[in-house]
C-alpha cells in the first residue's frame, strides 16, 4: 500500500467536524460516517486502555489503535494540535496520522527499524503497537497483520508463551524493567532458539506507562557453547566413575542422550577388551566390538547391532573415516555415503527400520588416548531438529579425547589386575603340601576395587620333626609391583623356614630384608614408603605348641574344641621394614581339634568398619556349626566380610593335631661310642614293635652314623628320638651349636662319608638349632616302592 496521510478535525465536545480522504482510505469510514460522531466511537478501545486524551496545552504525538469499518483494528502514529479560539481557549483539534510502516522520517525510527535483533513495542494491554524488521522475520508476518493485535492471539498457548506475556504485562503494571532468558522456538524458526530479551516501559512526559518496549537478542550460539562447556564439566564427574572398561562405555552414552543425540553407540576395537598390544587401525573395512548404546526410546529400538557383537564398517562410512583420520566427521541426510550407511543398518536389522526413519544428521569421534585409536563414538539425530555442526564436532572431539583416556585408563587396570591376579597365581600354593600336623583349608580374594590388587599372600611349610609353619603377611599398596614384592617375601620365608629358624628370629631376617629392598630399590615406593606385615607361627604336634610372632599383623583368633574363641594375645612387633626394634614370640598350648584362623586385615578393616566389632564378628563366625574347614571358611567370609570388600583377603584355618606317645620314642645317649651299638639295637626294636621291619637297616645306619658323630664331634645332653608319622623321622639332638655339613670324602679318607650316605639313604635331612644346642634329623618314607 502506497503512504497515507489521514486527516480530522474534532471540536471541544470530542465530536467528529471534518474527515479527511485519507482518514477513509485508512480506516473504512467515509465522512458522512465520521462527522457527527463521538471520536472514540471510532476506537478500538478506551483510550485510557492505549494512552492518555491529547493534551490541551501543546502537540501531541503517539499510537492509537482505531477500529477499521470491517472490524479488525487499526495502529496509527497520530499528531494532535489544539485549535485556540481569541482568547486562547482551546476550541478543538486538529489530527493527522499514518500508519507506522511508512518510511521512517527520523533517524532514531530507521535505527529502530533496521536493528539487528527483534525489537517491538506493546500497549499496556499487550496488543502490537510496533515491530522491526528482524521482529517480523521471527513471527513470520509482516507487520500490519500483527499491528493491533493481542499478544497471546499471535502464539501457540504454550508454556514458554505464557512467561513471556506474564512479563509483558508485569512490566506494564509495574514500570519495572525486566530481563528474561528463554530457549525456545518462533513461528518462522524451525529449530528452538535461546532469546535474551530486555523489557522496559515507554513514559510520556508525565512518567505514565504507555507501552512496553523490547529488544531480543538471538543468544543460540552462546546458549549451545554454554551447554556444551556444561556437558564438558559433567563429563569429567560422571565418565570414568569405575575402572572398567564396558561400565565407561555406558558412562558416555548416559552423558551423550538425550542432550546431545536421539541415539548414541561407542564401539570398540577388538584388543582393547583383551590383553593384546595396539595393531595399526587398518585403511579398509574396519571390525568393532559394539560395546555400549543408548536411546531417547526404550529399549534402544534403533541399534543395528546387538551389544557384544561386532560390526564391520565400510571404508565409506562416518565410523570408520573417523578412525582413519582421526577426527570428528558429520555426515548429513541426504549425502550418497550417509544414504548408504543407513540402508546397510536397515538391511542388517530390518526390525528397526521404522524407528530410523527420520534419521537426519549423524557424527563420529574417535576416541584416541595418548596416541592410540581405542574405537569411535556415534550420535544420531531423529527427533532433535537441528544437524549436527562444526562447533558439535569440535565438542565431539573433546568429548571423546577425555572419554578415551578413561577407557584407556580402565583398560590399562584390567590389564594389570590380570597380570597382578596371574602373578600372585603362580606365586601363591596351588596345593598345599601333605604334613600330619594341621588339617588347613584356605581362600584368597582378590580386591575389586580401583585400587587394584593387593600383595597378600600365605603359605603352609612343613619342618622337621613332623612340625609346621603358617604363615600370612601383606604388602602394603597395590598392583604389580606390590604382587612382586609380595613374591620375594614368600619366596625368603620358605628360605627362612628351611633353615628352622624359631619365630622372633625369622622376622627379624626378614625385617632386614625388607629394608634391604627398600634401600636398594628406587623404583619400589610400596615397599621403600610402606613396608610389609607378616605373622609367622610354628606348630609341633609333638608337644602341642605353637609359637608365633607378628611384625605389625592382626592377632590370629583361636577356637578351642568347647567351642570358645578368641583373639590370641601376643606382642605385636614393628611392620616389615622399620628396622632396628625386636620381634617377641609368644607360645601357647593346645589341646588337640583347637582351630586358628590367621588373615590378613582386609577381613576385618575397612573405612566404614569398627575393627573390634569386625574381630567379634569374626569369633563369633569361627563357632559357627560347620561340616568342614572349607566351609567353615565360606562361613567366616559371608559373616564377616562386606558386600564390597575394599582391600584383598586371606584366611588360613588350621586345624591342630597332636601325635600320640605310641608314635614316639626317644633315649638319652651316653657320650660314649661304645654305647652306639646298643642304641641302634633298642632303636631296631621299636621299629619292629611298630610293625616297621623294612625300615631297619637304613635306620640302623642313620642311627649309628648320627648318634657317633653327636659323641665324637657334639657335646652332652645327647638324645635320639624316632617319630613315626606321615615318613620315619630320626632326630639326634646335643649340647652343641656347630651345624654339620656335607663335604666329599678323598680316596683314602678314613672318614667324612657318614653324612653323604645318610643324605642318599634319606628322603631329606637336615639340622635346627635349639634352646640347649642343635638337633640333626632325617626322614624316611614309608609309602612302599
Amino acid at each position: 500500500m502506497e503512504h497515507v496521510v489521514a486527516a480530522a478535525v474534532i471540536d471541544a465536545r470530542g465530536i467528529v467536524t471534518g474527515w479527511s480522504e485519507g482518514a477513509r482510505l485508512l480506516t473504512g469510514h467515509a465522512a458522512e460516517e465520521a462527522v457527527g460522531r463521538v471520536v472514540t466511537d471510532l476506537l478500538a478501545d478506551d483510550p485510557g486502555a492505549g494512552g492518555r486524551p491529547p493534551p490541551t496545552d501543546g502537540p501531541w504525538t503517539g499510537p492509537v489503535v482505531v477500529r477499521h469499518r470491517d472490524g479488525h483494528p487499526v495502529v496509527l502514529t497520530v499528531t494532535a494540535c489544539p485549535l485556540l479560539g481569541p482568547g486562547g481557549t482551546p476550541t478543538g483539534f486538529t489530527l493527522s496520522a499514518q500508519q507506522p510502516t511508512a518510511p521512517e522520517p527520523t533517524l532514531a525510527g530507521r535505527a529502530f527499524q533496521q536493528a539487528s535483533m527483534s525489537m517491538s513495542v506493546f500497549d499496556p494491554r499487550q496488543r502490537y503497537l510496533r515491530l522491526n524488521e528482524v521482529a517480523c522475520q521471527v513471527m513470520g508476518v509482516s507487520e500490519d497483520v500483527l499491528l493491533g493485535r493481542h499478544f497471546p492471539d499471535t502464539v501457540e498457548d504454550a508454556e514458554h508463551s505464557r512467561g513471556f506475556n506474564w512479563h509483558l504485562r508485569h512490566v506494564a503494571e509495574t514500570g519495572r524493567p525486566a530481563r528474561y532468558e528463554s530457549f525456545t522456538g518462533a513461528p518462522s524458526l524451525n529449530r528452538e532458539h535461546s532469546w535474551s530479551t530486555e523489557m522496559w516501559p515507554v513514559r510520556d512526559d508525565s512518567g505514565a506507562v504507555t507501552g512496553v518496549a523490547l529488544a531480543a537478542f538471538d543468544s543460540t550460539e552462546q546458549y549451545l557453547a554454554r551447554r556444551r562447556l556444561a556437558l564438558l564439566n559433567e563429563a569429567a564427574a560422571s565418565i570414568g566413575t569405575t575402572l572398567d572398561v564396558v561400565r565407561t562405555a555406558e558412562e558416555v552414552i548416559e552423558l551423550l542422550v538425550p542432550q546431545f543425540a536421539d541415539f548414541a553407540s561407542v564401539d570398540l576395537l577388538d584388543w582393547v577388551l583383551g590383553a593384546d598390544e595396539p595393531p595399526a587401525v587398518p585403511n579398509g573395512e574396519i571390525t568393532l566390538r559394539h560395546v555400549a548404546h543408548g536411546s531417547v526410546r526404550e529399549g534402544t529400538p534403533e541399534a543395528g547391532v546387538h551389544l557384544g557383537d561386532t560390526d564391520v564398517h565400510p571404508p565409506y562410512s562416518a565410523p570408520a573415516r573417523a578412525l582413519r583420520e582421526g577426527r570428528a566427521i558429520l555426515s548429513q541426510a541426504g549425502e550418497p555415503d550417509f544414504m548408504r550407511w543407513f540402508a546397510a543398518r536397515d538391511a542388517r536389522s530390518p526390525e528397526g527400520r521404522r524407528y530410523r526413519h527420520g534419521v537426519h544428521s549423524m557424527i563420529a569421534a574417535p576416541l584416541r588416548a595418548r596416541g592410540t585409536t581405542l574405537g569411535v563414538a556415534v550420535g544420531i539425530r531423529i527427533a532433535h531438529p537441528d544437524d549436527y555442526e562444526a562447533d558439535d564436532a569440535v565438542f565431539a572431539e573433546e568429548l571423546a579425547s577425555r572419554a578415551a583416556v578413561c577407557i584407556d585408563n580402565a583398560r590399562r587396570f584390567a590389564r594389570e589386575r590380570t597380570t597382578a591376579l596371574a602373578l600372585q597365581h603362580n606365586l601363591l600354593p596351588r596345593g598345599l603340601p601333605g604334613q600330619a600336623a594341621v588339617e588347613v583349608a584356605h581362600r584368597y580374594l582378590p580386591s575389586g576395587s580401583t585400587a587394584g590388587i593387593g600383595g597378600d599372600w600365605f603359605d603352609v611349610i612343613p619342618l622337621s620333626g613332623s612340625r609346621v609353619a603358617l604363615v600370612v603377611g601383606d604388602v602394603v599398596g597395590h598392583g604389580i609391583p606390590s604382587s612382586a614384592t609380595m613374591g620375594r617375601l614368600c619366596t625368603a620365608v620358605r628360605t627362612l623356614a628351611d633353615v628352622d629358624l624359631p619365630p622372633d628370629e625369622l622376622l627379624t631376617h626378614l625385617d632386614d630384608l625388607v629394608t634391604h629392598l627398600a634401600a636398594h630399590d628406587d623404583g619400589d615406593e610400596e615397599v621403600a614408603e610402606l613396608g610389609a606385615t607378616c605373622l609367622y607361627a610354628v606348630y609341633d604336634p609333638v608337644s602341642r605348641r605353637l609359637t608365633l610372632a607378628a611384625a605389625g599383623h592382626p592377632a590370629p583368633a583361636l577356637v578351642l574344641p568347647d567351642g570358645t574363641a578368641r583373639l590370641v594375645a601376643l606382642t605385636p612387633g614393628p611392620p616389615l621394614g622399620v628396622g632396628g626394634l625386636p620381634f617377641e614370640a609368644t607360645e601357647l598350648e593346645l589341646p588337640e581339634g583347637s582351630v586358628v584362623a590367621l588373615y590378613t586385615d582386609g577381613l576385618i578393616e575397612d573405612r566404614d568398619r569398627d575393627v573390634d566389632r569386625a574381630t567379634g564378628e569374626l569369633c563369633s563366625a569361627l563357632t559357627a556349626p560347620a561340616a568342614t574347614l572349607d566351609a567353615l571358611c565360606d562361613t567366616v567370609l559371608k559373616a564377616v566380610l562386606p558386600e564390597e570388600p575394599g582391600d584383598d583377603v586371606a584366611l588360613l584355618l588350621a586345624r591342630t593335631r597332636a601325635l600320640g606317645a605310641d608314635q614316639i620314642a626317644t633315649w638319652d645317649v651316653t657320650p660314649d661310642p661304645a654305647h652306639v651299638a646298643a642304641t641302634r639295637q633298642a632303636a631296631t626294636e621299636q621299629l619292629a614293635a611298630w610293625g616297621l621291619e623294612e625300615a631297619a637297616f637304613v635306620t640302623e645306619l642313620v642311627v649309628s652314623e648320627l648318634v657317633t658323630n653327636a659323641i665324637r664331634y657334639g657335646a652332652p645332653p645327647i638324645q635320639l628320638r624316632l617319630i613315626r608319622d606321615r615318613t620315619l623321622i630320626c632326630e639326634v639332638s646335643d649340647g652343641s651349636s656347630t651345624s654339620p655339613h656335607l663335604r666329599r670324602a678323598h680316596a683314602f679318607d678314613e672318614g667324612g662319608r657318614g653324612l653323604l650316605l645318610v643324605a642318599q639313604l634319606t628322603q631329606r635331612w637336615g639340622s635346627r638349632q635349639t634352646g640347649r644346642g642343635k638337633t640333626i634329623w632325617a626322614e624316611q618314607s614309608l609309602e612302599p616302592e
